[in-house]
Order: C-alpha cells, then structure tokens, then sequence
C-alpha cells in the first residue's frame, strides 16, 4: 500500500494505473475509520481493479464554533485498517487549500437546490464545503467511481447531482448505512458521545423503524410519521434538529399520505453531538 501526500504525484499514481488498463475506485474520507468505512472499500474493490482512500479532514465544511478541532483523527490507526482492507494507495494531502504562500482560495461549488434545508437549515456553509473538496478530489484522483455512505444521505444526492451537473466521467455509488448492534448508525462523532448519551441514542433508529412499520402497514400521513419520530427522540434524550419525510431523488418533503417511495431522514444532538440517521420506506404494502 502506498501513501501519497503531494497531489501531482496522487494525479501520476492513478493515470499510470489507467494506461495499464486498470479502473480505480475512490473512497473519500474524514479519517478514523470504522465498519462503515471498510463497507465502502469493499464496494470499491469489488468493482475496480485498484482503490484509492483519501484521508482529509475538510476545514470549509465545518462553520465557526463546530467541532473542527475536536474531529477525532487516529492516522495510524486509519493507514493499518486501509492495509488490512486491502487498499492500494492511501492520498493524505498535506492542504487542499492555498497556505499563506499563495493568494485567498476564491473558487467554490455550490449545488443550489439539493445544498437547501435538511442540515444547511443549520449549517448553511456545509455542503459548499463538501461540493468544493470533492470536486478537487476528483479532479486530483481521477477515479472511475466513488462510493459515498447513505447515512449523510444529503450529501450522497448533493454529490451525485453535482458530478452529473459538471460532467464527471466518474460512477457515484451508494453505501448502504452500517450500524452498530444496537441499530446505532456508524459514525465517527459516535467516539464523542458519553456513555449515557450513547445509550440514549438508540432511539434513533428504533423510533425510525417504527415509523417505517407504520408506514408500510396501513396509509399513514407524513405529519404522523415526523411526530412519532420527534417525541420519540427528544423524548429519549436527545433533542431534534430536524425529521423530514422526502422525496429520495429530489429530496422534496413529502405532503400528504405515504403511498410511494421516500425517505425519513433525521438530524438531532445527544449533548454536543449531532448524529444523523435515514430510514427508507417503499409506502403501504399491497
């Protein structure tokens, strides 16, 4: 396994594998990686011939007062879980951002209606952030395809919206959510949590299941659904940012009965820490 840190070299790297005639697959991350994580480079490995993993900790998506510095980092831990997984080429770049050497970064990609309400309501910066480095990322990494977690499913239909936007020559795939065995999303914040915050936060997912089993059982109005789900979580300690039920593609909220597909999709904090979680639902079974 190689780690790259200098882009032009990460650029070399990947166009040297494609005039073997080999595919790459890319795996972005934020580092301390998890089960989730790993799930996502057996996505990668089974449909490329090699797999790259980029370890960044992307400052522009974190607005001022966020948890940019108390983000958990373990490298090493990170490069010995690539290894094992069978990852060929870790990119840990030095900056993706001009130092001070350089003029201010000025460019950035905004994808306008998907980047709206769900968790900009609150972090109105994010997904510029995310849209920008993984639009330089690609551009560094040159991948085939990408494979993105469905648990930010915000962030999985604002990037495959934006590499269909800008002509991207690159497969954006889904990773299903991993969760741990108590049905609690994996998530590298997870770390953060204390202990009674990280019981409490089982709820998350039991009360999206159930709304799930509701939904599906007999027609049941949106405004249930975000109710039950609401009470449940600020009623189990955490405290709701938001629950909306949606449209999976254009992330729409959905009005009325659930008779198609959507998707219910929640943001709330346990202490300091803000965890999100999505539960699909195919609408009343027949």
């Amino acid at each position: 396994m190689e780690t790259i840190e200098d882009a032009r070299a990460m650029r070399s790297w990947t166009r040297a594998r494609r005039t073997s005639g080999e595919t790459v697959g890319f795996v972005p991350t934020m580092g301390c990686l998890h089960r989730g994580h790993l799930s996502l480079i057996s996505i990668a490995r089974a449909r490329c011939d090699r797999v790259v993993v980029s370890i960044y900790v992307n400052e522009t998506q974190f607005a001022p007062g966020e948890d940019f510095e108390a983000y958990p980092r373990k490298m090493a831990e990170d490069l010995e879980a690539c290894r094992s997984a069978g990852v060929d080429c870790v990119f840990v770049p030095r900056a993706m951002y001009p130092g001070k050497e350089e003029p201010a970064h000025e460019t950035y990609v905004d994808v306008e209606i998907l980047s709206k309400g769900l968790c900009a309501q609150t972090r109105p910066h994010f997904f510029r952030g995310v849209a920008t480095v993984v639009t330089k990322l690609f551009n560094v990494v040159e991948p085939d395809v990408a494979v993105f977690g469905k648990k930010d499913y915000q962030q999985w239909r604002v990037i495959r919206r934006m590499a269909r936007d800008l002509n991207f020559a690159i497969e954006i795939v889904g990773g299903d959510i991993v969760r741990e065995q108590d049905g609690l999303a994996m998530s590298s914040r997870n770390l953060l949590l204390t202990l009674e915050k990280r019981a409490e936060a089982t709820v998350i997912n039991r009360s999206l299941r159930e709304a799930k089993a509701l939904a599906e059982r007999q027609p049941t109005a949106c405004g249930v659904l975000v109710d039950a789900v609401t009470q449940a979580i600020n009623g189990g300690g955490g405290v709701v940012d938001y629950v909306q039920v949606m449209e999976p593609e254009s992330l729409t909220p959905y009005e009325g009965i659930v008779s198609s597909p959507c998707v219910i999709a929640v943001a709330a904090k346990f202490g300091s820490v803000r965890l999100l979680d999505n539960i699909e639902i195919e609408g009343v079974k027949q």
